[in-house]
């Protein structure tokens, strides 16, 4: 049974940062898609950011030179360091895996395998 297991959600203050990491258990994700989506309440889920197995990445916009995504295919686990978090960063954060693609991927039908998600809550 594959598992998606996040960890490092918290509460934080504006300005903080924070780090969420994901492990993975029952199949290996070192040839295949990871990435990061957040929902924040009353809204739809969204992308955050993407590693390709060769580790290329893109991120959305709203988090782009504040987030960072990376892998550690050894440890089967993808991490999030979070920087300069604001108020609109709060919201559930789900790592994700594919199961059939290898390169960057922002859709969430792309993915196959996903965690139970970790909050993430930024406080003024």
């Amino acid at each position: 049974q594959v598992q998606l297991v996040e960890s490092g959600g918290g509460l934080v203050q504006t300005g903080g940062s924070l780090r969420l990491s994901c492990a993975a258990s029952g199949r290996t994700f070192s040839s295949n898609t990871m990435g990061w989506f957040r929902q924040a309440p009353g809204k739809e889920r969204e992308f955050v950011a993407t590693i390709s197995s060769g580790g290329s990445t893109s991120s959305s916009d709203s988090v782009k030179g504040r987030f960072t995504i990376s892998r550690d295919n050894a440890k089967n686990t993808i991490s999030l360091q979070m920087n300069s978090l604001n108020a609109e960063d709060t919201a559930v954060y789900y790592c994700a895996g594919s199961g059939r693609y290898y390169s960057r991927r922002s859709r969430p039908n792309d993915y196959d395998y996903w965690g139970q998600g970790t909050q993430v809550t930024v406080s003024s």
